[in-house]
């Protein structure tokens, strides 16, 4: 293996052919890190984590552009070398991330700051290791600058009524490469880069009956095992094959038998035929879709799709129906079944996605109406004795509290009804309801030796209370 380059740019060529890169030049700028002693750092954890192997030129590339939001932190508070650092400065450097925005002048995205964090972390880790000399002895990261209620809340499988909007949507959909592409995710759940490099070549007879389709698992670096794949999905392939065949002698040797190849209208590279970008792909094509067809969520909001959803799908779906864990963790190709069951196999509830879609959330309670009683007798009730309807709550109201002469046994039994479709909150209960969060975490954690029945008692309340707090919060925002 050759030494170092030298210089502050580098150009690598990713030549792994099981990368999705494969071919690609990276170029890796170092210039605009000031400091001599970081930059000497930095270099070297790029160049030896590659060397060795252990990350991708990918994910090293993406690292060093998560850097620069440290680097201008750094210049700004004169700090030169990473041995400096203390725990006040990830503090600190945590807050600036809070306020730095985008070059569309967005604020930075929650995940984006976390990524930021996670890339000096990684840094300082590594230098534990290799260079201890040049990093603080002492723990500088809590591991906890970017957990608790600011973590994204959803549902992360499709909901079944958004599936039906998108299914019957793909009917009248004229972009082919998207209409076919959504049936293979869903018929797959393969990630975003294995599908765009799918290979025209991908789907085989199988022994007995049917067909089997076989693709490259990047992240693995290995092929997936052939998996029996529905007509749908055959036909959809077939489909863009057909759409494709003409494009193939204009495409580079590399993309000739890829799948998802199209002549880019326009922007960079403009007439030429090359691989569909996943930027295209599942963030410009899905944002357009969602609104054209007017595909929305339980709150009425425009449905945020993205293409992992489709894998989780996949794997709700068969746990739901009784697949077993380690076919499941075949299927999505991961290398432990507790992956599986930890992130993607969450069985399909109603109930749960229920419980979600009808928290009663509202900026003033004044403002009530009544579609939210039975009748108008009750609602006129209500608007009399809202005041006294806090009775027994502390972060909320009951529009419901007496019936038939009797107290609800519910509300005198546990006083937190946040399931009950007759509970409503308001903003000024929000502090409440983080103060309640954050117990319920603590106990959480501290009672975390007596095992998954412990936390069984805690998590549903945990999940309801963060989209409670996220939604007040977008009340206060005017959101």
């Amino acid at each position: 293996m050759a030494s170092r380059p030298d210089g502050d740019v580098w150009n690598i060529v990713d030549n792994d052919k099981d990368s999705q890169h494969y071919g690609r030049n990276f170029k890796f700028d170092f210039s605009y890190i000031s400091s001599k002693e970081i930059k000497d750092v930095v270099k070297d954890y790029v160049w030896q984590n590659y060397r060795v192997g252990n990350k991708t030129i990918g994910t090293l590339y993406a690292n060093l552009m998560y850097f620069k939001f440290f680097e201008v932190f750094a210049k700004a508070r004169g700090i030169k070398t990473l041995k400096s650092l203390s725990n006040t400065d990830i503090d600190n450097y945590v807050s600036y991330l809070r306020t730095c925005l985008t070059s569309r002048n967005k604020p930075l995205k929650y995940n984006s700051q976390k990524a930021a964090l996670d890339c000096l972390k990684n840094i300082v880790r590594w230098c534990q290791i290799h260079r201890p000399n040049d990093v603080p002895a002492t723990e500088i990261f809590t591991g906890n600058e970017y957990i608790g209620v600011n973590r994204k809340l959803k549902i992360d499988f499709i909901p079944d009524d958004v599936v039906a909007q998108i299914n019957e949507a793909l009917k009248k959909e004229e972009n082919p490469y998207l209409k076919y592409g959504i049936i293979i995710l869903q018929s797959t759940g393969m990630r975003i880069g294995d599908f765009l490099k799918l290979r025209i070549d991908c789907i085989k007879p199988h022994l007995i009956s049917g067909y089997t389709i076989e693709w490259v698992q990047h992240k693995g670096r290995k092929n997936k095992a052939p998996m029996p794949v529905r007509s749908e999905c055959v036909a959809a392939i077939e489909k863009l094959i057909e759409i494709t065949a003409e494009l193939r002698d204009e495409a580079d040797e590399k993309d000739k038998d890829t799948l998802m190849i199209w002549r880019v209208p326009k922007g960079r590279g403009t007439g030429s035929v090359s691989v569909i970008t996943a930027q295209t792909f599942s963030q410009d094509w899905f944002r357009d879709f969602i609104k054209r067809n007017n595909i929305k969520d339980a709150n009425g909001d425009y449905y945020n799709l993205t293409s992992h959803q489709f894998r989780r799908t996949l794997g709700t779906d068969m746990l739901s129906k009784g697949t077993n864990i380690n076919v499941i963790q075949q299927v999505l190709g991961h290398s432990d079944p507790s992956v599986t069951k930890r992130f993607y196999a969450d069985v399909k509830d109603k109930e749960r996605a229920e419980v979600f879609k009808s928290v009663g959330v509202i900026g003033n309670i004044n403002q009530i109406q009544s579609s939210a009683f039975d009748n108008v007798s009750e609602f006129e009730w209500f608007k009399a004795n809202k005041d006294k309807c806090v009775a027994g709550l502390c972060d909320g109201y009951c529009t419901k509290p007496v019936t038939d002469g009797n107290i609800c046994p519910r509300l005198l039994k546990r006083q937190k009804c946040y399931t009950c479709s007759r509970y409503i909150t308001t903003p000024e209960y929000l502090e409440a309801h983080k103060q309640h969060l954050a117990n319920l975490e603590k106990q959480l954690e501290e009672g975390a030796i007596y095992g998954e029945h412990y936390a069984e008692h805690f998590i549903p309340t945990i999940e309801v209370l963060k989209v409670i707090i996220e939604r007040l919060e977008g009340l206060q925002n005017g959101n």
